[in-house]
């Protein structure tokens, strides 16, 4: 692996994109101390320990939120907004339209619908916090330009991420959004091991739970490497075609068919249906005390906390549902049916059209009842981990494993594919 990775830094190509890379993690790093003038640091920290919220926005973005920096929100936005607009072109037939018969044209049309609608999803995120840290006693200045200041810096650090991702996605090697969450994730990794030895060295935490944990944790991160990778590969036999006076013979080939389609999508959907409400009741709760909305966030607050037994059914059973949502949405059986009628291929045993659109939709079921359960579990295992090892100085979240695994096994992908072209091995042997 060491030497593969030294032939790929001795390519200048591969060389000056993974040195961007790098450098725009640098300016990534640089933005999170960029903080807003006129907070009172030592309010926005109590209000943090007390929303669940704020502190997975603040693991996301790398610290960011905690110093109340310009980027606090993170990337956030635009990840929203292209989760919004994948469901819309399922839903609206233009947009469907415009992304699979507009080419090259619609995909930058729709890439830009999804800039705009980062920029009203930014907005409303951003008016949102501000006017709740205005309320908690956060800014030193409660006036309404104040107001405007912070909202404005905190969008135009979301644009600037969202610019920066597509630069790393252009002149870098990775998806570059993924990669500003992926270096978000790991860069809070230093502070919880540090944490973590300091409070092992005052005798707080006990070595053998730490050590269980970290055996734990590294079993999870191997099963979510082979549930990335799992296919379920579907047998395809092309038909013989006549070609001037040439016959030729049919060739076999597979659908992969991968066993994860819904990735990280549906852990985040069911964790901000879970805290949304939670977050907004906690609010509402403290402007009205005697309300209905306070006596909610106070039954929310004793029987449905992250580590109640009611909040993980729950938490499971939307990952479940959610999987199974996004997963017929990245995958539609239908339209791989007719691409290969019309390409004169079929599934040996199984007739065109109808039948094969059945017969897909049946392995589908399978493979992602497996991948829900398996997410399902993944979503409250490491929480029930911590609790039960009583390790509370490391976090360990479903998503940000999943996100960084995620995003490495892909970089690495990358880097192969522009290894291959010059005949050089890859990272993975097979």
């Amino acid at each position: 692996m060491f030497s593969n990775l030294r032939a790929a830094l001795l390519v200048p190509d591969i060389r000056k994109r993974v040195g961007f890379v790098f450098f725009a993690f640098a300016w990534f790093i640089f933005m999170i101390h960029v903080q807003l003038p006129g907070v009172n640091q030592a309010r926005w920290q109590s209000v943090l320990q007390s929303g669940v919220f704020f502190n997975l926005l603040g693991f996301l973005s790398g610290g960011a939120l905690q110093k109340l920096s310009i980027i606090a929100m993170g990337i956030t936005p635009y990840i929203n907004a292209s989760i919004i607009m994948q469901l819309m072109t399922v839903v609206l037939p233009q947009l469907e339209d415009m992304a699979k018969k507009g080419g090259e044209e619609g995909r930058k049309k729709i890439s830009q619908y999804t800039r705009w609608l980062t920029i009203v999803l930014a907005l409303m995120q951003g008016t949102f916090m501000s006017i709740s840290m205005r309320n908690s006693g956060v800014f030193y200045d409660t006036s309404t330009w104040y107001l405007l200041y912070a909202i404005l810096a905190m969008v135009a650090g979301t644009l600037f991420l969202m610019w920066l991702g597509e630069q790393i996605s252009d002149k870098g090697i990775g998806n570059g959004v993924s990669l500003i969450i992926f270096i978000g994730i790991v860069l809070r990794f230093p502070t919880y091991v540090a944490q973590t030895f300091s409070s092992t060295s005052q005798g707080a935490e006990s070595v053998l739970n730490i050590v269980l944990f970290l055996v734990m944790a590294l079993i999870i991160i191997v099963s979510i490497i082979f549930l990335y990778q799992g296919q379920r590969r579907v047998p395809v036999q092309q038909a013989r075609r006549v070609v001037g006076r040439k016959m030729f013979a049919g060739r076999s080939t597979y659908i992969p068919l991968r066993l994860n389609n819904a990735g990280v999508i549906s852990i985040i959907f069911a964790i901000s249906i879970l805290l949304l409400p939670q977050q907004a009741l906690s609010w509402f709760g403290r402007t009205n005390q005697h309300g209905w909305a306070a006596a909610v966030s106070n039954w929310m607050s004793v029987y449905f906390t992250p580590n109640g037994v009611l909040y993980n059914i729950v938490y499971f059973l939307l990952v479940v549902v959610f999987t199974f949502f996004y997963s017929g949405i990245v995958l539609n059986t239908r339209d791989v049916a007719d691409n290969l009628k019309k390409s004169g291929s079929f599934i040996p045993g199984i007739r065109p059209g109808q039948p094969t659109v059945d017969y897909l939709n049946k392995i589908l079921i399978r493979i992602t009842t497996a991948s829900a359960i398996y997410l399902g579990l993944l979503a409250v295992l490491p929480g029930a981990l911590q609790q039960g090892l009583s390790v509370t100085t490391f976090y360990l979240g479903s998503t940000s494993l999943l996100i960084v695994v995620g995003v490495a096994l892909d970089t690495i992908t990358q880097i192969e594919a522009r290894l291959a072209m010059r005949d050089y091995r890859g990272f993975i042997k097979r």
